[in-house]
């Protein structure tokens, strides 16, 4: 994965020891690139299963290009002919399994965990804005999250 650090001073919606005795502001690096779950689970919080669960969800999203776009495409079409779940498929085929299996994945997960899977493992959102949009109390979205990448792995059949 590629790295995009940068420098971001702490505020005040940030931790408290973000400003010393002093009234001096630290500053910490944040990795742009990482993804809201990545760094969930570099940090502990999430398990290698919900994790796995997670990535399978995203690529399914990704395949099936659910992602709206503002334009048309022009980049060529890439054809792998390796031999994956979708071995022997059209770009097209393998474009509405995945649609298929994300919509699967999504409804595996239940009504009420779709909302912050979508938000956090598809949109990339951060978990506090997730909770802030769904309107959650604060730290309430990692335990939803938690139990919405556990049926997400069922689904996956992720041991």
């Amino acid at each position: 994965m590629q790295r995009q650090l940068v420098e971001r001073e702490l505020t005040e919606e940030g931790p408290r020891r973000g400003v010393g005795a002093r009234g001096k502001r630290r500053s910490v690096t944040v990795n742009l690139a990482e993804s809201p779950l990545s760094w969930l689970f570099s940090r502990g919080h999430l398990s290698e299963r919900q994790f796995e669960a997670g990535e399978r969800l995203r690529a399914d999203y990704e395949r099936a290009q659910i992602a709206p776009s503002i334009t048309m495409r022009w980049d060529p079409v890439k054809v792998d002919c390796g031999g994956g779940r979708d071995h022997g498929l059209t770009a097209s085929e393998r474009q509405i399994a995945a649609k298929s299996r994300f919509d699967d994945a999504m409804a595996e997960a239940g009504r009420g965990l779709t909302d912050i899977l979508w938000r956090v493992v598809c949109a990339c959102e951060g978990l506090p804005d997730a909770e802030k949009a769904l309107e959650w109390p604060a730290r309430s979205g990692k335990v939803v999250l938690r139990i919405a990448l556990d049926r997400v792995a069922d689904f996956y059949r992720i041991r």
